[in-house]
């Protein structure tokens, strides 16, 4: 029988033959958790009595969402985290490391063909490495920790085409925001998501880790891209030299649904407050007055969208009442960028970096905007409440357009300034 990816995968990791709608049990081969969920993870292990875990090197504990930590109770948590790691002899990503999501593949912890659960929503970003990849509950995640395998309902598959040439100043996350727009936040519930086409083949590894890390905010349950030349390459880069499987659908594969887009007719894009299928161009919504920028995340703070922003920030600068934050996803990211001389540049131009990790998108710290303060962000979410207060407004938008926004103080076209 003719398969999509994730059957393929879901079939290598049983101990059967398995299509979509088939239940079945398979075997993970790396799993983690972060310092938001990490506490009932192992709370779990714990009322589990689990006194060994199923591989300590295929596990880990990731240190991202408030670190360095703001407050007593999440030093306690992350004591927790580290005493719990050093016990059991597990993978630790500290304080500085970075984003669960640049840390755990950069670790050469995720491999094309692999399969990989997180307590974490977004896992489906390693799908850009051809990996099914996907979040789960914490007590999932304790289950899989011990027993190194846990249960999936096959999904069905959407086939998604990308053909044609980006326009000027349009981005993955432009792409992203204007798909998700089209099918809703619940558009792709529990589907894989196979994403192909002339555009996938030229688009940069870190456009294909955006599109992935944001097939959640349309409820898909994976996304894959292909495993080609840039995928090794980038593998290579991290020294991951661990062989792999390449999993690729079959021509004649069953698909639920065939959807193609011709990227040239996308503009930047927007995701207005306070739901992220909530899109426009940003045109059309030039000159709303904002308060603050952030550029960073699990989305945009990769190499390529620091330097997207620097193309505008290293001529320009930060209008003298506007906030702008940047935080590079990972150490190694943040030594690239300095290497580079993009930190020295945002400086100048007036912005504030600060540690790789998640504080200001999950709101927990550096960074949390007042009561009706507008905020331009490179997040993947602008739910009410996701940056720290109820009563702010949160539009997601491209590394470009975060950077021309903190320019002018207003919600601008990108394409004005490149």
């Amino acid at each position: 029988m003719p398969k999509t990816i994730v059957e393929k995968i879901m079939s290598e990791h049983s101990s059967g033959d398995v299509k979509a709608g088939d239940l079945a049990l398979c075997r993970i081969d790396f799993c983690f958790s972060q310092d938001g969920t990490s506490n009932i993870v192992i709370d779990q292990l714990h009322k589990l009595g689990v006194k060994k875990l199923f591989d300590s090197q295929k596990i880990a504990f990731v240190i991202d969402h408030n670190a360095p930590s703001s407050k007593e109770g999440a030093s306690a948590v992350h004591k927790r985290m580290r005493d719990f790691a050093k016990e059991f002899g597990m993978k630790l990503y500290d304080i500085g490391c970075g984003v669960c999501h640049q840390v755990i593949p950069e670790g050469g912890n995720v491999l094309p063909g692999n399969m990989v659960l997180g307590a974490d929503s977004h896992t489906c970003t390693y799908g850009a490495l051809g990996a099914f990849a996907t979040g789960v509950g914490s007590t999932d995640l304790a289950i899989t920790a011990a027993s190194g395998k846990n249960w999936f309902k096959v999904p069905e598959t959407f086939k998604i085409i990308l053909s044609g040439e980006a326009k000027r100043g349009v981005t993955a996350k432009d792409i992203i925001l204007y798909i998700i727009g089209k099918l809703t936040a619940d558009g792709a519930t529990y589907k894989a998501v196979e994403f192909n086409g002339s555009y996938i083949d030229k688009v940069d590894m870190s456009g294909r880790f955006t599109i992935c890390n944001m097939a959640i905010e349309m409820g898909a349950k994976c996304a894959f891209m292909p495993v080609d030349k840039k995928t090794t390459s980038w593998l290579k880069k991290y020294n991951i030299k661990s062989k792999f499987n390449i999993v690729a659908p079959d021509k004649d594969a069953i698909y639920e649904k065939i959807l193609e887009y011709d990227v040239s007719e996308i503009s930047p894009m927007l995701a207005k407050p306070h739901v992220v299928d909530n899109t426009c161009q940003v045109q059309d919504l030039e000159n709303t007055e904002i308060n603050e920028v952030y550029i960073g995340t699990c989305t945009n703070g990769r190499l390529e969208d620091l330097e997207q922003a620097h193309s505008i920030l290293k001529k320009y600068k930060v209008k003298n009442d506007i906030r702008c934050i940047i935080s590079p996803a990972s150490k190694n990211i943040y030594l690239e960028a300095l290497r580079l001389g993009l930190i020295k540049d945002f400086i100048n131009a007036g912005c504030v970096i600060v540690p790789p990790g998640c504080g200001p998108c999950v709101g927990t710290h550096q960074g949390v905007p007042a009561d009706n303060e507008v905020v331009v962000s490179t997040a993947n979410r602008n739910f009410k409440g996701r940056m720290g207060n109820t009563n702010a407004f949160i539009y997601l938008a491209s590394p470009l357009t975060a950077a021309a926004s903190a320019v002018t103080g207003k919600i601008t076209d990108p394409r004005k300034f490149i």
